[in-house]
């Protein structure tokens, strides 16, 4: 069997017999399941069994419960989730290369349509009717009707909306393919591009120079520079009117040089480019939009092409130039290039929690200062909560990040709590050595810190502090304890470390008594104190990052100064991030009965 495919528009279809789904950037997988097989085909008819075995045997471990189903066929996306509404295909692509599960990263086949059910063909019912089906089998069998990339169930179904503005909006904040619009009276037609589904993705618009033409295909070459380098962007032939393009055609023609079939020329001809998103440094579907002749080549840089991609082009960078980290060579666009790619990763920490922040306008070698209150010339967009006469900044978003980035807002602090609740969301240890040169101490702690959690089963998580330090972060799971009854777990442990350890660890709080050993924070955990935000960047001399870590890593071996901006961005990138289900770990039980047998 293969899929019913949708067919590209520009034009919105609305009225009451459309549904929109958020379109998902995967691979197209239909699960076929009876008594003798259960595979994951894709459009192509190849089976994906072997590199995405876990849907698979998720079935198999519950085949009583599947069986009254059988046969059944379903039809979905197989994606790594980001968001609720954006997935990876990137690293899809990485681990379907590699059929294996070396990668820790999860995948999911999110589910839009039922094809067939206990061998009956429904195909030919209308949408509307095979929805309340798939429903209803979603329900008995006890699998998510909604899409979340914190749940770890690998089989979930995509939500239908009415809106397509309600749905377009979270496509675009959540950096979204798209939508696909359905009508409700749509039969499934096997193998059709059909006009009752249709697509509307998520082009984003950049500005671009023309570096060369290709005459063997026709191909127009377009790049953008990045600190005096010029970057490739793709390459397009679609979109541009035959009369423009042949009178950009005689230009290249007159003024580059050519190569056997390819010209070159430089950097001149400024254009805005249409693309969905960038893959392995190149974009995907380019389509010239309109020549920009008004822009100097100079102005097409690769931070405004990440920007476009990131929908937040609309947020005023300045400067970019600018050199923060000197001895580096790290500039703004750089810092601001770093917020860009870990966002996704640093914004859930941020997410409600009143923000303070250390900003550096002069670089590294000059002041820095702390800042609190929301400044009066901050944009409309930027969200705030006043507490204790303090506007505090809530970073919710991409755009609020950008901003404060480009504010050269270094370093980011959240305290324990979001504004919403005065009790705590997680617990932290801070375990902070003398200084860089006893590193080995804060590595020693953690890893004792880490056995006498273990004893109570409780998961936590190690963290650079991304200076001389590193902090231990235990997630709670809900809002329940109040900082009263977090002070009697975190003093506990830090007493019993302390005591167990005299000549290692301290809890004595004046620098001069502790001498050459850590010092174990237990008191920062407290109602209106921060800490530093996992991935926040540090106004130290190299920019290192409070970089999450695996326990595995808290080793003799581990070198702090390593966890560059640059060398996150790969970690992160390459699918390793030790805290990325932080927050779907409730463990407030097994918390509360150790606060429980303090009092």
């Amino acid at each position: 069997m293969q899929p019913m495919m949708p067919t590209l528009s520009f034009h919105i279809p609305e009225g009451e017999q459309w549904l929109y789904e958020p379109k998902y950037d995967g691979f197209r997988a239909i699960l076929q399941a009876d008594e003798d097989r259960i595979s994951l085909m894709s459009r192509n008819g190849n089976d994906l069994s072997p590199s995405f075995p876990e849907i698979k045997h998720f079935i198999e471990k519950q085949i009583e419960k599947w069986r009254p189903f059988f046969p059944l066929v379903l039809d979905g996306e197989l994606v790594m989730l980001k968001t609720a509404f954006s997935a990876d295909v990137a690293s899809l692509k990485r681990k379907w290369k590699r059929k294996s599960d070396e990668t820790t990263e999860t995948y999911q086949l999110l589910v839009f349509d039922i094809l067939l059910l206990q061998g009956e063909v429904i195909t030919k019912k209308p949408l509307s009717n095979r929805k309340e089906l798939l429903s209803s089998v979603f329900q008995q069998l006890g699998l998510p009707l909604h899409v979340s990339p914190e749940n770890p169930i690998p089989i979930q179904m995509i939500q239908a909306y009415h809106q397509f503005s309600q749905l377009w909006e979270k496509i675009v904040q959540h950096e979204g393919e798209g939508v696909v619009c359905k009508h409700m009276l749509s039969t499934y037609e096997n193998k059709k591009r059909t006009s009752q589904w249709l697509k509307i993705k998520n082009f984003k618009e950049a500005l671009f120079f023309v570096t060369g033409f290709d005459s063997n295909n026709g191909y127009i070459h377009i790049s953008v520079h990045h600190k005096g380098a010029i970057v490739q962007a793709g390459v397009f032939s679609h979109g541009m009117p035959d009369n423009q393009k042949q009178a950009l055609l005689e230009i290249i023609k007159k003024k580059g040089k050519k190569e056997n079939h390819l010209y070159t020329i430089e950097p001149a001809i400024c254009m805005k480019v249409r693309f969905l998103s960038i893959d392995s440094g190149s974009l995907r579907e380019p389509s010239f939009h309109s020549f920009a002749l008004e822009h100097d080549w100079t102005d097409c840089t690769f931070l405004q092409l990440k920007m476009a991609e990131a929908n937040v082009k609309d947020v005023a960078v300045t400067h970019i130039e600018k050199p923060l980290w000197p001895k580096y060579d790290i500039q703004k666009q750089d810092f601001l290039l770093y917020l860009l790619e870990i966002s996704d990763y640093m914004l859930p920490f941020l997410k409600d929690r009143p923000l303070t922040v250390i900003r550096y306008p002069h670089g590294l070698l000059g002041e820095a200062f702390f800042q609190k209150n929301c400044p009066d010339y901050a944009p409309e967009f930027i969200q705030t909560k006043t507490i204790d006469g303090i506007h505090y900044i809530i970073c919710n978003d991409k755009k609020t990040l950008m901003w404060l980035g480009n504010q050269l807002a270094i370093e980011f602090h959240i305290p324990f709590n979001t504004w919403k609740e005065k009790q705590p969301a997680e617990i932290v240890f801070d375990l902070d050595p003398p200084s860089k040169n006893e590193f080995h101490l804060a590595i020693y702690a953690a890893n004792k810190l880490k056995e006498c959690l273990d004893r109570f089963e409780i998961a936590s998580f190690p963290k650079l502090s991304g200076n001389k330090g590193i902090q231990v972060h235990i997630p709670i799971g809900t809002n329940i304890f109040s900082y009263e009854e977090t002070r009697r777990f975190t003093s506990f442990f830090a007493n019993y470390l302390a005591e167990q350890h005299p000549n290692e660890f301290t809890i004595e709080r004046l620098k001069k008594k502790r001498g050459s050993r850590l010092y174990i924070d237990f008191l920062q955990h407290a109602e209106g104190k921060t800490i530093i935000s996992p991935y926040s960047v540090r106004g130290v001399e190299n920019g290192t990052v409070a970089a999450p870590l695996h326990w595995n890593e808290v080793n003799e071996q581990l070198d702090a100064e390593s966890f560059t901006m640059d060398y996150c961005i790969n970690r992160v990138k390459s699918g390793i991030c030790p805290m990325k289900h932080y927050f779907s770990i409730d463990q407030h039980e097994k918390i509360k009965a150790i606060v429980e047998h303090l009092l």
